[in-house]
C-alpha cells in the first residue's frame, strides 16, 4: 500500500490519480514476474534481479500497448 503523503509536493500520486497505476504495476511485477522470488544475500544480486524484472515489465507493457501486435488467443 502506498501512503500518499508527500510533504510540499503539488503533484503527489494521489492528486494525479496515478496511485492506482503504481499499485497495479507493483502487483503485476510481484506476482506475475517474480519480483518477490528473490532469495539472494548480496545487494548486487538483488539489484540484478530487480533490474531484470523491471526490464521484463517494460517489455510486456510496450508489447501490450503496440497496436500492431495481435492479442494472444
Amino acid at each position: 500500500m502506498i501512503v500518499c503523503r508527500v510533504a510540499g509536493a503539488p503533484e503527489s500520486p494521489c492528486r494525479t490519480g496515478s496511485a492506482w497505476r503504481i499499485e497495479h504495476d507493483y502487483r503485476e511485477m510481484k506476482h506475475g514476474l517474480g519480483l518477490d522470488h528473490f532469495e539472494g544475500r548480496t545487494w548486487r544480486s538483488w539489484h540484478h534481479h530487480v533490474t531484470l524484472v523491471t526490464a521484463a515489465h517494460a517489455f510486456l507493457t510496450l508489447r501490450r500497448l503496440d497496436p500492431k501486435v495481435e492479442a494472444p488467443a
